[in-house]
Formats: C-alpha cells, structure tokens, sequence
C-alpha cells in the first residue's frame, strides 16, 4: 500500500469496491487473491492493497487465516452515500459497449427506458451503441460479461453513482434485497 512520507493518508480506489462486490457474492467461499485476479482481470497484488485498503476503511476484515470478508451494512451504506461522491460517474461520448445502470437488468425492469442513447461501458465485445458511461475500472466490462450475479451488482452501483433521485432508491433497495439474503 502507497503512503507517502507527507501524507500518510490511505485512500480506497476504485477497483477496491469492484473487488469488494465480487467478494460479497461469496460469503461462504473466498476465493483466493490469485483466483479473484483472474475473474476481475486485475493482479493479485492489486487484490490484496485494495483489500487492505478495505480493511483500514472499515468495509471488510480479516479471519484467523487472513480471508476477508465483506462488512456489508458499511458497504451498503457506502455505496449509498459515498460512491456517488468517491467516484462520480464519467460519461463521454457515442459508442459500443456494454449497457449499465438503467439500461441494463435488474435495472432495465424498474425504470422505463427514456427515448435516448442507453448508458454503455464501451468495449470492443459490446453489442449496444449508446452513451458512453466509464466504469469504475477498466476489466470492469469483461469481468462482468463472465459473472452475470457482479454485472448486477455493478450496474445497480453505477445507478447510484450516476442516476436520478428515483434511480439511485431503486438501486439501492435492489442492493438491499440483495445483501440482506
């Protein structure tokens, strides 16, 4: 974990709350860092800082053995009240991608889609054209696309970062759902 000498202060990114949502899928069985690196296309030593990261953040902790384990009422809670504010969404222009927030499920089923280009993370593997909506991460889009239960968790977290009032309460009471299970 980078601190400097100046400014010892410790700061998530955003691939920590990717990582962070992959894990709160498996309560049960935590995958190695190595393992997660393969499914987030990320390194396995981006892994452990961002759990790390979390750690200090207060939105995971480690076992006996060092496994972590999500927190999911901070988690909840941040993604409610800080993701918007830690990560704002990054929009940009036409493209092809994969569709995000309101235009994707379980979103898609709650919102009517408005007569406008859909939000899309772009990405050569996209089938939608539409507006560009960045993701918190770069590998977000192909992580998603090979885990169906994280692409939820992430276009519902994109709602929040970057949809109406009406879009982020629905968002955030399909996390609810989710993370009370």
């Amino acid at each position: 974990m980078y601190r400097s000498k100046t400014n010892p202060q410790i700061v998530l990114r955003p691939q920590d709350l990717v990582v962070l949502l992959r894990l709160s899928l498996d309560s049960d069985a935590v995958p190695t860092y190595a393992a997660l690196a393969g499914e987030l296309k990320l390194t396995a030593s981006e892994i452990h800082a961002g759990v790390e990261r979390a750690v200090v953040a207060q939105l995971a902790r480690k076992d006996a053995a060092g496994r972590p384990a999500v927190l999911l009422e901070p988690l909840r809670l941040f993604v409610q009240h800080g993701a918007r504010y830690c990560f704002p969404a990054t929009r940009g222009e036409m493209t092809r991608g994969v569709p995000t927030s309101y235009a994707a499920a379980p979103m898609k089923a709650l919102v009517v889609q408005p007569n406008e280009p859909p939000p899309v993370w772009p990405h050569k593997l996209g089938t939608v054209r539409g507006a560009a909506f960045y993701p918190l991460y770069p590998t977000v889009p192909e992580a998603a696309l090979a885990n169906p239960a994280l692409y939820e968790l992430l276009v519902l977290v994109d709602a929040v970062r970057g949809g109406s009032l009406r879009e982020r309460a629905l968002a955030i009471a399909a996390l609810d759902q989710r993370w009370a299970a």
